[in-house]
């Protein structure tokens, strides 16, 4: 496998899980680091046992789009595989790349995608996502939309709907509440318009009493801060900066719901919404808005509300806050989904299924 997402610890755990499964022997490719508009993110080495990590310099790192690893080959060479998951979008460099070299090196191939709008892509991009969707033995999609959305372009291979990477029930599991605290609306994401964190203020200011916590980074931070202190927020609203991945239970458990204000742009639609998943399984009620993925990862879960409508969130959180019972119901509820659709194990196992269809292998359920 080749992923820089799997720099992130929590996320190395679904790794382990595939490499629990019989016959299945593991290799990943990560960068040290990967850089974005939060800065640069380091390697975690949190879960690491059962397979080979493997740290490799990243040409351009930083260009979601033309990234790339030099040296991906002489793995190739060494460890000689049988199939090569490349964890990034079709129209990647990363992912043409890696192609062309697993092809040459007689493996199976297959990519991984996120990608939830119809886009038409200039080259040499699409020339990327051309070879790729033409010569992909297999194809995982991390939602039903961008299932669609891959079929639309015409790639006709086995494509499996799987989410990227699932929780882990041990490490994200409820604790109770400290009762001497106020009530507490969290939101943990990336500090950029489509993210909604505007139309969550708003929504706050209408809480009497009622703190926010806010867990992320990104370019608009410093506008946030100055909105907050407008809306005479400043003394109930905490900017926190970033965790690391295994500390993020922490922050869930001061929370007594998570909201994902998430907004719909020309060029973005919310994919999935992780934070939802994490915090459901701490037994935290969500709330996030109709964007994208958002309604069918929460399911009956959560609560949603039209996008950009901050006077609705503000009711959704004012029910809340007034109703023990009902925070109760859903934090039930949404551990329970968790459990059943989202965690680490979960996910690797159809993954692993997967891998075996793309090699024509039987699925073991099926071997007497």
């Amino acid at each position: 496998m080749v992923s820089k997402a799997c720099l992130v610890g929590i996320y190395q755990r679904k790794l382990e899980e595939i490499a629990r499964h019989e016959g299945v022997e593991l290799r990943v490719v990560v960068p040290p680091y990967w850089r974005d508009e939060r800065g640069v993110l380091p390697l975690e080495r949190v879960h690491t046992q059962g397979y080979d990590l493997v740290v490799e310099r990243m040409a351009l790192n930083g260009h979601f789009h033309l990234h790339f690893y030099p040296r991906l080959s002489r793995h190739l060479r060494d460890f000689q595989p049988d199939l090569v998951h490349l964890d990034e979008e079709p129209y990647n460099l990363a992912t043409f790349h890696g192609m062309v070299l697993a092809r040459r090196a007689g493996a199976r191939t297959l990519w991984f995608s996120w990608q939830n709008l119809l886009r038409r892509y200039p080259p040499p991009f699409s020339l990327f996502e051309r070879y790729c969707l033409r010569y992909a033995d297999g194809a995982i999609a991390g939602s039903h939309i961008a299932a669609e959305v891959w079929r639309a372009k015409g790639y006709g291979g086995p494509l499996a709907v799987i989410p990227q990477f699932g929780v882990d029930p041990q490490r994200f599991s409820p604790s109770p509440r400290q009762e001497e605290r106020p009530f507490t609306v969290g939101f943990a994401g990336r500090l950029v318009e489509e993210k909604g964190v505007d139309l969550l203020l708003r929504a706050a200011a209408g809480l009497p009493g009622a703190q926010v916590a806010i867990l992320g980074s990104g370019p608009l931070r410093s506008r946030l801060e100055r909105m907050a202190e407008e809306l005479g927020l400043d003394d109930r609203v905490a900017f926190l900066g970033t965790l690391p991945s295994p500390e993020m239970p922490v922050f869930y458990h001061q929370l007594d719901v998570l909201v994902l204000p998430s907004r719909s742009r020309p060029n973005w639609v919310e994919q999935f919404g992780r934070v939802l998943v994490e915090a459901m399984a701490c037994g935290v009620p969500v709330v996030g808005a109709e964007s994208g993925e958002i309604p069918h990862v929460v399911g009956e879960a959560g609560l949603v509300f039209p996008e950009d409508d901050w006077e609705a969130l503000r009711d959704l959180l004012v029910r809340l806050m007034d109703d023990a019972d009902l925070r109760a119901e859903m934090a039930r509820r949404g551990r329970e989904r968790v459990l059943a659709h989202y965690t680490q194990t979960r996910v690797a196992e159809e993954t692993v299924r997967f891998y075996r269809r793309v090699l024509r292998l039987p699925d073991l359920q099926d071997v007497v």
